[in-house]
């Protein structure tokens, strides 16, 4: 299992769990991202922060750090 911030762009993964407490985990799971969902990496930036992903037919912008709290195999 690998985070969410592993993936190198143009690959596609499927979120296994949400790492994170609290105000943390609500977040991500507000923005579309749960259990189960699918995600594309789109582009990342030249030192690797922020990630573009697309998620549920959308184009989302993540941090590295909120990146890594998602696990996806």
């Amino acid at each position: 299992m690998k985070s969410l911030r592993e993936i190198h762009c143009g690959n596609t993964a499927t979120v296994i769990r949400l790492n994170g407490e609290g105000a943390l985990k609500r977040r991500i799971m507000d923005m579309g991202i749960t259990k189960g969902t699918s995600i594309t990496v789109r582009k990342v930036a030249p030192l690797g922060d922020p990630l573009e992903i697309t998620v549920r037919g959308y184009e989302l912008t993540i941090r590295k750090a909120d990146a890594e709290n998602i696990i996806v195999e």
